[in-house]
């Protein structure tokens, strides 16, 4: 799938380059963009878990179409919550807004979560993504999906790498989107101080994922980002715009009540139907399979696979489907079949296996690039039940890089029922403290690897005792109150 879209992963927001233009354009959306839009829409929500069903989203509808009004776009703009944890947002040309759920569990207002849709329609109405310039970030796999032909596997593996890394704004371009989006929020009658409090939960998500070590942290912020952060003068120059509104802080509401009554029950985490990214780790609890990456590995999960990107560029899926007859055998020749096409290609080796108990082929191909030959590595499984499941990874060439595809293939296994039972979906609860409540004692009822860290994220600047009567954010299993 060739993307157009405006990714603008949540960490993204924190970087700079340069180029872009000033100014306040007027609102217009061109029929091409529209169509562009209305075409893609069906393809990028698959590519990111699919729209959340939860009321949350009818009510980011309402907010987005009060911001889309202020912009001068009313009825014009469809505003949709994906189903992932990622913190991220992005804009596709024709006014196509995307918030995932785990952006909407960070953010602590209606106004903030305003501010977010606000940036996004100043980049739809800036036209952002005809003026910025792609970078491939995919090295090795960039070259091999420009150079092989007749593989539409391959290629798409290598552009769903532009979902997280790829398209990057300009400093000027994420200055103008911000200021636009200042516009927007008091248009729409929210306090405009909510966009530098929203790029404060950017600067609370980064510090999350620095704390914990989560896969996040690995997946969503590139080196460049990290080595030229702006954050603190992002939250600046947003509180220097609202300024210049005329308006004081608070003049404006924020509507935080409406939005705790809302976020209360959003699924948070991993979605069982899709399995759990547990940092390196993935688990199913109902297909009941698991694997383990190796260091230097992240995971990115969605209905149709598992992502996987590794250290030098390395790039593969996770997936599976029905056993055919045939067996084993039959699933990896069929898969092999499916993602070489009509590229120029090798297979070096068909080796028959067992992996964990279970049987299993491993396949060699060498890939004839412009540049070299690139391995390819496929591992097949037969998972029990008439269920198949496979590894198709990409690599560099080195001793190296097999030795890690080696230990990842070799990880693979079931789940026991235990194991499987112990995977529970989580979920946001808004509670109301009481007297004597604190953070410590609240930070008990979340249930999470680093609680006091996903409290901080959740609540902002909530620390000791708290107010009685102030509306806070835990996380815990679904089902349990």
């Amino acid at each position: 799938m060739k993307l157009r879209a405006f990714a603008c992963a949540v960490p993204l927001w924190l970087a700079a380059c340069s180029g872009g233009p000033g100014g306040d354009p007027a609102a217009s959306i061109s029929d091409e963009d529209r169509d562009y839009g209305a075409q893609q829409h069906p393809q990028l929500l698959a590519e990111f878990g699919g729209a959340y069903p939860g009321s949350q989203a009818d009510y980011l509808k309402a907010v987005g179409e009060r911001v889309a009004t202020a912009a001068g776009l009313e009825g014009q703009c469809t505003f949709t919550m994906v189903n992932s944890d990622v913190v991220n947002a992005f804009a596709v040309p024709g006014c196509y807004i995307y918030v995932t759920r785990g952006l909407f569990a960070v953010v602590t207002s209606e106004a903030e979560l305003a501010s977010v849709l606000g940036h996004e329609v100043g980049h739809v109405v800036a036209q952002h993504s005809q003026r910025q310039e792609r970078r491939s970030v995919w090295r090795t796999l960039g070259v091999i999906a420009v150079s092989l032909t007749g593989s539409e596997r391959l290629t798409q593996l290598a552009s769903q790498a532009a979902q997280y890394f790829g398209l990057r704004y300009s400093r000027s371009q994420e200055y103008q989107a911000d200021d636009l989006g200042v516009g927007y929020l008091e248009k729409a009658g929210y306090d405009p101080y909510a966009a530098a409090e929203m790029l404060g939960d950017l600067q609370r998500q980064e510090a999350f994922m620095q704390a914990t070590g989560g896969r996040d942290a690995a997946r969503s912020i590139p080196e460049w980002a990290l080595s030229h952060p702006l954050t603190q003068n992002r939250i600046q120059r947003a509180r220097e715009r609202a300024e210049a509104t005329g308006l004081q802080d608070d003049a404006l509401p924020e509507n935080a009540a409406a939005y705790y009554g809302r976020v209360d029950g959003l699924l948070y985490g991993d979605d069982p139907q899709q399995g759990f990214v547990l940092g390196r780790r993935f688990a199913h609890p109902i297909m009941r399979i698991a694997f383990e990456a190796p260091p230097g590995f992240t995971l990115t999960n969605s209905p149709q696979a598992v992502g996987l990107n590794g250290p030098d560029g390395v790039r593969g899926e996770f997936g599976g489907g029905p056993m055919p007859a045939g067996g084993v055998t039959r699933y990896a020749e069929a898969l092999v079949a499916q993602v070489v096409g009509e590229a120029p290609a090798q297979v070096l080796s068909t080796q028959a296996a067992r992996v964990n108990g279970l049987p299993a082929v491993l396949v060699q191909v060498a890939l004839q690039a412009r540049q070299g030959t690139v391995p390819l590595a496929i591992a097949a499984y037969d998972g029990g039940g008439g269920q198949a499941y496979h590894f198709i990874m990409l690599s560099p060439p080195s001793d190296a890089h097999a030795a890690a595809l080696s230990a990842l293939f070799g990880s693979f296994r079931r789940l026991s029922e235990q194991e499987a039972a112990s995977l529970r979906p989580r979920v946001i609860r808004t509670v109301q403290t009481r007297a004597g409540d604190t953070v410590e004692t609240l930070t008990r009822q979340t249930v999470d690897r680093n609680p006091r860290a996903l409290f901080a994220l959740l609540n902002g600047d909530a620390k000791g005792a708290l107010a009685p009567g102030r509306v806070v954010k835990i996380v815990t299993y679904a089902g349990a109150r």
